[in-house]
């Protein structure tokens, strides 16, 4: 009895389905704007976003200076959000934002703009671009709603792509340090993109990291230096140590840190023995 009931009403599902499916095929081939209208906002209501968007598709264009343009530009690139389009949703809802700046939806258009390009934003290792657009759509919303609900997750979503980019930036001088052991030109560009990245990063989750690397960096140099420029980077390397110390004086680096150091202070006490 049970599979049988089941069964009927497996039926009758697939029954509504067809009918829907056949009515939206008609809808689509309409000329008339109402008819799509209504099935358009009645499936994005339903959540059934894909339907809605080809429809959408279709009458955003005509309704543009209409009364209903406002919704139907929302709506619109709303169901490209939803069915994570984000490179259409982050143009369209650019568009509405530009249309209807006094819109009562203009900050969760802000957002959800800004929000699709943050779900753009590809892994640390490849080109940022999409990651630039997005901190720099967030900073504007950012500033201009500081009040909106949307407001921390703004903040948060701008917080992890800055330190996206800046583990990318960590990344190539760090490269450049151990490609450095083999060439001293580039451990030098190392050692600049290493100060470059501390001066330019004061708060950055990857500070303790960069002043780690940077003793690695200037202890490698300065052992491979010449005679006459040795005093100077190991004093140079000796300094590096110290900063890490001064701000992180419980380093996770500090047992490699502290070895470092014991290996340029050995270095300098030799050198003084021979100059003396």
């Amino acid at each position: 009895m049970f599979l049988r009931m089941r069964s009927i009403l497996l039926l009758c599902l697939a029954a509504v389905a067809l009918v829907s499916c056949s009515e939206y095929q008609k809808v689509l081939k309409e000329t008339d704007l109402k008819p799509k209208y209504d099935m358009a906002e009645k499936l994005y209501n339903e959540g059934d976003y894909k339907r809605a968007v080809r429809l959408f598709e279709q009458i955003a264009p005509k309704y543009v200076g209409r009364p209903q343009g406002e919704r139907v530009m929302f709506f619109f690139a709303d169901s490209y959000f939803k069915t994570k389009d984000y490179y259409l949703a982050g143009y369209q809802f650019e568009r509405f934002m530009k249309s209807y700046p006094r819109s009562d939806k203009i900050q969760e258009a802000g957002f959800l703009g800004a929000k699709s390009y943050y779900m753009l934003s590809p892994r640390y290792s490849l080109d940022q671009s999409d990651t630039d657009k997005a901190l720099s759509k967030l900073q504007v919303f950012i500033n201009t709603y500081p009040e909106s609900e949307y407001f921390e997750e703004a903040n948060a979503m701008a917080a992890e792509l800055t330190a996206k980019k800046e583990k990318k930036e960590l990344e190539i001088a760090k490269q450049l340090n151990k490609l450095g052991e083999f060439n001293l030109p580039i451990l030098v560009s190392a050692i600049t993109a290493l100060d470059n990245f501390i001066t330019d990063n004061p708060g950055s989750i990857y500070r303790e990291d960069a002043l780690y690397y940077r003793i690695e960096a200037a202890t490698h140099l300065a052992m491979n230096s010449t005679e006459d420029k040795k005093q100077e980077r190991l004093q140079d390397a000796l300094s590096s140590y110290n900063n890490l110390m001064r701000y992180f004086p419980e380093s996770k680096f500090k047992k490699d840190a502290d070895k470092l150091s014991e290996k340029i202070r050995e270095e300098m006490n030799v050198d003084d023995s021979i100059s003396k």
